[in-house]
């Protein structure tokens, strides 16, 4: 006489430990903030690098206008120059004042 024995098998569930609404709203204000901190900060590397490349940009053009035969191509150049310069100047520190 064969007896069968039926094994019964239970399978474990998986428990989560649920925060609470206010625990999970605190995370993700803390989340956003640290975003936004990079962000800002990503920006102002940015315009930082900006900033020095245009002015490199600018100092190559000023060495040209001086050593222009010209003196109405040198002149030119050097008023395009300081034209965009102060042009620069002013966006950059509108850009900083708004990060």
């Amino acid at each position: 006489m064969a007896t069968t024995a039926h094994a019964k098998t239970t399978t474990p569930t998986a428990t989560f430990d649920l925060p609470s609404v206010d625990e999970a709203t605190q995370r993700i204000r803390d989340l956003n903030e640290r975003l936004i901190e990079a962000s800002r900060n990503a920006g102002l590397v940015t315009l930082d690098a900006y900033e020095k490349a245009l002015q490199s940009l600018l100092d190559f053009e000023e060495k040209v206008a001086s050593a222009s035969q010209i003196d109405w191509v040198s002149a030119l150049a050097t008023t395009h120059a300081k034209f965009i310069g102060d042009l620069s100047a002013t966006y950059t520190k509108a850009v900083r004042e708004m990060l």
